[in-house]
């Protein structure tokens, strides 16, 4: 069992930058998929970015350039650095894992991720 732990949400200018993370609570598998997705108001859940145990990293079209994911294998953590910010970024941000996987088969699907974190809300004023 993989518990997430999601934290540096908050309210921000546009144009400004957070730094999201996520603690996992129990041991990570050897390979895995942990990507960060996001979920506005009335809107559907939609995938942010992936990475996988071998550091293979996809970015969705509308935040390539802006943000960034990485891990701390040695600490269990996931990060989203969030850079130039937009009002429509503004969203509740979650992390997943898909666990002992080679690959992030399962992209921006969120029915392929076995945990998820509560999420952290991240909010943008223009």
């Amino acid at each position: 069992q993989v518990q997430l732990q999601e934290s540096g949400g908050g309210s921000v200018q546009a144009g400004g930058s957070l730094r999201l993370s996520c603690a996992a609570s129990a041991y990570i598998y050897a390979t895995y998929c942990l990507a960060w997705f996001r979920q506005a108001p009335g809107k559907e859940r939609e995938g942010v970015a992936t990475i996988n145990s071998d550091s293979i990293i996809t970015y969705a079209d509308s935040v390539k350039g802006r943000f960034t994911i990485s891990q701390d294998s040695a600490k269990n953590t996931l990060y989203l650095q969030m850079s130039r910010l937009k009002p429509e970024d503004t969203a509740m941000y979650y992390c997943a894992a898909d666990v002992g996987v080679e690959w992030c088969y399962s992209g921006s699907r969120p029915s392929g991720y076995d945990y998820w974190g509560q999420g952290t809300q991240v909010t943008v004023s223009s």
